[in-house]
Formats: structure tokens, C-alpha cells, sequence
């Protein structure tokens, strides 16, 4: 263990190779699509409250910028090829991409990558710090996601708002505060091992 790594994967796996980053890459796109199958529908949009952003921002900060990037555009291709890795809809795939909820799909890679760089810059080792990140990465989630929403169901910016961000803020609230204790956490528990 390396308590002064630049992210906690480089903390826990120094010497990792090819090998060891691919088993990452697969390990968090089933991580993160396994947090897309916990959901909670709201009858009047398209886009459900889902745990999937949490584990995006976890994934980002945990594996740095190029890793936590690489394992999101990995879990879009899945889904571009049909497995069932999105929150649970009407539609898969391509259809999914091209949905309302496309954007914020599309998002993940940069917001992995966003939180991942941020991570590298040591963001994530106090609470303040690692809630910021994850502010950022959600600001970054809806800055792409809420264009795509308002031209998918052609609504103006009060209905985009109600329909694909004003639902969302307590979770988000909750997800920064869990977030924001989970990864100085996890760094504690590095230093503390490598005692």
C-alpha cells in the first residue's frame, strides 16, 4: 500500500499491469451497472432517481482521470451493444443513447474522468474537498444531460428543470455526503494499513 499515491487504486495496486487494469475496467462498468438497476421511476419524467451517478463518481475518484474514463466509455459500449447495463426502460442500446436520458449517459466518461483528475490533485482526502469533486461531476452530469433532455422532449428551460434536475437535488445531496465521508474513509484505511 502506498499512502501517497496519486488515487487510492494506485494506493492499494502500485504495481499493477495490463492484466490487473482490464479486471478494474470490467469490475467497476458491472459496478456501476449494477447501480443503474437501483431505481426509483417518477411517473412524470423519463429519468429515474438511480444510485448510477454515485457509482460514476466513485469510479471517477477511486481510478483516476484515463482509468475512471476508460471503465465509462467501456460501460457505454456495453450498453451501445445491447446488455441490459442502463437503469431499467423502455428502450436499449442505441434508442437509449438517442433518448432523453442519452446526455447524461454521454456524460459519465468526462464526469469519470473530471472526479478522476480532481482525485489526482488530491480532492479526494478530506470531506469539503471530495464533496466539491462530486459537485463538480455532478454539475457536469446535468450541464450535458439537461440540453440533451430539453431538445429530446422539446421543452423549454422551467420544464427541463422540473422534469431533469429539480427531483434530483436531494439525492445528489445525499450521494456528495456520502461521497465526501467514503473516500477520506478509504484513505484512512490505506494509511492506516500501510503502518
Amino acid at each position: 500500500m502506498r499512502p501517497d499515491a496519486a488515487t487510492l487504486r494506485l494506493a492499494v495496486l502500485p504495481r499493477a499491469g495490463l492484466l490487473t487494469d482490464a479486471v478494474l475496467v470490467l469490475g467497476g462498468a458491472v459496478f456501476v451497472a449494477a447501480a443503474a438497476q437501483i431505481v426509483i421511476p417518477l411517473p412524470f419524467t423519463p429519468v429515474p432517481i438511480s444510485a448510477v451517478t454515485f457509482a460514476v463518481l466513485l469510479v471517477g475518484a477511486s481510478y483516476g482521470a484515463a482509468r475512471g474514463g476508460i471503465t465509462l466509455a467501456f460501460y457505454l459500449l456495453l450498453g451501445l451493444l445491447g446488455a441490459s447495463v442502463f437503469a431499467p426502460g423502455e428502450t436499449e442500446g442505441l434508442a437509449r443513447i438517442l433518448g432523453p436520458t442519452g446526455g447524461y449517459l454521454l456524460s459519465y466518461p468526462l464526469v469519470a474522468w473530471l472526479t478522476g483528475r480532481l482525485a489526482e490533485r488530491r480532492w479526494d482526502r478530506r470531506f469539503r474537498s471530495a464533496a466539491l469533486a462530486m459537485l463538480a461531476g455532478s454539475a457536469l452530469i446535468y450541464a450535458i444531460g439537461l440540453p440533451w433532455l430539453a431538445v429530446a422532449l422539446g421543452t423549454g428551460l422551467r420544464e427541463t428543470l422540473a422534469l431533469g434536475l429539480l427531483p434530483f437535488i436531494p439525492g445528489d445531496l445525499l450521494k456528495l455526503a456520502l461521497a465526501g465521508a467514503a473516500l477520506p474513509g478509504a484513505w484512512r484505511l490505506v494509511r492506516g494499513a500501510s503502518e
